[in-house]
C-alpha cells in the first residue's frame, strides 16, 4: 500500500540552467522503470537546449539525424515530431496514475486544463483543438504534450513556449500537422521570468493532481547542464 506521503506530496526538481534532451530523457525513463509502489510522484522542470524530438508514431526506417543543424533523437513519447529550446518551459510529469486513479487520457486532459488555467490568469482565451492534443490560442499552438506509460507510471509531458525563437518550428510539421502556426506567451504580450511561470505551472498540475504539498528537490546532479 502506498504511504500517507507519498500520496499527498509531490517532488519538484528544478533545473536553474538549459540542460540537454537525451540525459534527461534516459533519467526520467530509468526513474520510472525502478520506482516502487511507495515512491513519491515527481515534477521535473527545466529548459532544453535546441533539440528536435520524434515521437515513436514519426519515426522513419532512416533516421534523420539533425534539421538545419539541431540534432533530431528519436524518443518513446507518443505522438511525433516536436521541437525544444531556450525560451521554452517544460515539465516532465513522473506520476504513478493508477495510485491517483486517473487513465492516461484524463491526464492529458489534467495537463491542458493547467495550461488553460494558467493563461486565464493571464487573460488570455485558450482551449483545446479535437483531436490534436495541445493548448492553442487563436488558433495558433502554445503548448504541446506527449507521454509514455510503463506499468502505470508515466514519464515525459508538457512543453509551453514562453519567449521563443519559433523558426525551427517552421522547418517541421509541428506534432504532425502541416502548417500549424505555433505562438508564445511574449507574442501574445506577457514578459515574464521563464522559472516563475514554469512554477506557477507546476503548482497548478499538482494542485488537479490533488496534492497538497510540493516538496522541492536537488535536481539530478548526473545530467549535464
Amino acid at each position: 500500500m502506498a504511504s500517507r506521503t507519498a500520496t499527498h506530496e509531490i517532488i519538484l526538481r528544478q533545473w536553474h540552467a538549459s540542460v540537454d534532451y537525451e540525459p534527461v530523457w534516459h533519467a526520467m525513463r530509468t526513474f520510472t522503470r525502478s520506482r516502487d509502489q511507495a515512491g513519491s510522484d515527481e515534477l521535473w522542470l527545466l529548459e532544453h537546449n535546441p533539440v528536435y524530438t520524434l515521437g515513436i508514431r514519426g519515426q522513419a526506417d532512416q533516421p534523420v539525424s539533425e534539421i538545419s543543424g539541431i540534432p533530431v533523437v528519436q524518443s518513446d513519447r507518443g505522438g511525433l515530431i516536436t521541437y525544444h529550446g531556450p525560451g521554452q518551459v517544460v515539465i516532465y510529469v513522473l506520476i504513478d496514475i493508477r495510485r491517483r486513479k486517473l487513465g492516461l487520457k484524463a491526464l492529458v486532459e489534467l495537463l491542458e486544463q493547467a495550461v488553460i488555467d494558467v493563461l486565464a490568469g493571464m487573460d488570455i482565451d485558450a482551449g483545446r483543438r479535437d483531436g490534436a492534443p495541445g493548448v492553442y490560442v487563436g488558433g495558433r499552438k502554445l503548448a504541446s504534450l506527449g507521454l509514455r506509460m510503463i506499468n502505470g507510471r508515466t514519464y515525459h509531458g508538457i512543453s509551453m513556449n514562453v519567449d521563443m525563437d519559433l523558426a525551427p518550428f517552421e522547418r517541421i510539421d509541428p506534432c504532425g500537422y502541416e502548417g500549424l502556426e505555433m505562438t508564445d506567451l511574449a507574442r501574445l504580450g506577457v514578459n515574464g521570468d521563464l522559472q516563475a511561470i514554469g512554477r506557477v505551472l507546476a503548482g497548478e498540475i499538482s494542485r488537479l493532481l490533488g496534492y497538497t504539498r510540493i516538496i522541492d528537490a536537488q535536481p539530478d546532479r548526473e545530467i549535464q547542464v
